[in-house]
This record gives C-alpha cells, sequence and structure tokens, in this order.
C-alpha cells in the first residue's frame, strides 16, 4: 500500500462548548466549533472531533485557546440532512494555546476523480480535486481539494490514481442551499491547496 499523510495542525479558539458527536465500540466522541482566524481577519470554523478520554485530560470550554493536532477525516452522510460529505478534524492531541492563529495540513494521496478546471469570471483557473488518502486500518478519506492559479493548471493535467503530495490550510465557506421547502444556509468545509511537494516532503514537514 502506497504511504500516505493527512497531518493538520490548527491553532485558534473554541467557538462552542463541545457537545456529544457518536459513540464508536463503546467509545464517546464529542464535537466543537474551533474558530482560527486569517491574516486577511476572515475566519475558518472547522468542527473538531475528539474521544471523551482526551477532552477530561484537556477540557475545552467557549473562548479558550487552543492547539489542535489531528488528521482530517470524511464521512459519508446517508440520512438525507445536511452535507452528503461531512468533513471533520478528528483530533489526536489539544493543549492549551497562547493566543495565536495557526492553519496547516500536510496531505498525500492518490486521485480519485478527474481534476476539473475552471475560472473565475475575472479569468483565475481554480481547480477542483477529491484525493483519497487511506488510514492505517484499511478505510479511506475523501477529502475535497482546491487550487488556484498555475498550481491549479498543473494538478488540471494529471489522471485518477496519480499520486498527489500538498500543503494547504482547511478552509470553511458557507453557502445557500436550495430546498423544495426553500433555502437553508450550510458550510463547506475543502483543503486549500498552498503548494505541491514530494511525498517524503510531507512527511519530514510534519514532525518540524
Amino acid at each position: 500500500m502506497e504511504r500516505n499523510q493527512n497531518y493538520v495542525e490548527l491553532w485558534g479558539v473554541a467557538a462552542g462548548e463541545p457537545v456529544f458527536s457518536h459513540e464508536n465500540h463503546t467509545r464517546r466522541f464529542d464535537k466543537f466549533p474551533l474558530r482560527v482566524e486569517r491574516l486577511s481577519g476572515q475566519n475558518d470554523v472547522p468542527v473538531i472531533v475528539a474521544s471523551e478520554a482526551l477532552l477530561r485530560v484537556c477540557p475545552v470550554e467557549e473562548g479558550q485557546s487552543l492547539r489542535i493536532v489531528g488528521q482530517l477525516r470524511s464521512f459519508n452522510n446517508k440520512s438525507g440532512q445536511g452535507n452528503r460529505l461531512v468533513i471533520t478534524v478528528f483530533a489526536q492531541s489539544i493543549e492549551p494555546g497562547d493566543g495565536s492563529y495557526f492553519n496547516r495540513i500536510l496531505l498525500s494521496g492518490a486521485l480519485c476523480k478527474k481534476p476539473v478546471l475552471r475560472r473565475t469570471p475575472l479569468g483565475r483557473s481554480i481547480c477542483d480535486v477529491i484525493l483519497a488518502v487511506n488510514r492505517h486500518y484499511g478505510r479511506a478519506d475523501y477529502l475535497p481539494c482546491i487550487a488556484w492559479g498555475q498550481t491549479a493548471v498543473q494538478i488540471a493535467g494529471m489522471d485518477v490514481g496519480e499520486r498527489l503530495a500538498l500543503e494547504g490550510r482547511v478552509q470553511s465557506r458557507t453557502y445557500t442551499k436550495l430546498l423544495e421547502s426553500g433555502s437553508e444556509e450550510r458550510t463547506a468545509f475543502e483543503v486549500s491547496i498552498m503548494q505541491l511537494l514530494d511525498e517524503e516532503e510531507t512527511e519530514e514537514t510534519a514532525l518540524l
């Protein structure tokens, strides 16, 4: 099996109290939003999922500054409510933060769909990608990524199954979904690609 890298490091502020997420093999998991401010002043608000055991070691309260290291995970929502692909950050460690903001992800995996190249009204290139990143125990996460400019053009020339390694940030954006009952505001999560890497680079950089 090809090596896969999935490393997320976030520094931000808890934007809510932890609430129940799910149980898995009798282990309870909670979730809470983390506000991570960009240099532009905009905010990304990824959803953090953490085990109850981890939250006992480092309790989380709204407004608390945190440093979180973990992995980006995907879940196929079959309930018919909300987004079909649910993206969360699975926390492997939580520590008190120092009030600063940081947002970094290192991924390596395989393209599971042909990249889609499009252009903004102002002519800037954008490429949409779905990257399949295997976990250690057989499952895979299917992670939406977006690239801009020359990076977008480069990725657009790749084929399904090709390997891709990247550095970027976890990004959130809101959009309006039209339903039969009316409209509903939703939040989508994706990886904004900053640069492409060799797969060895993703492993080395995660250790820094």
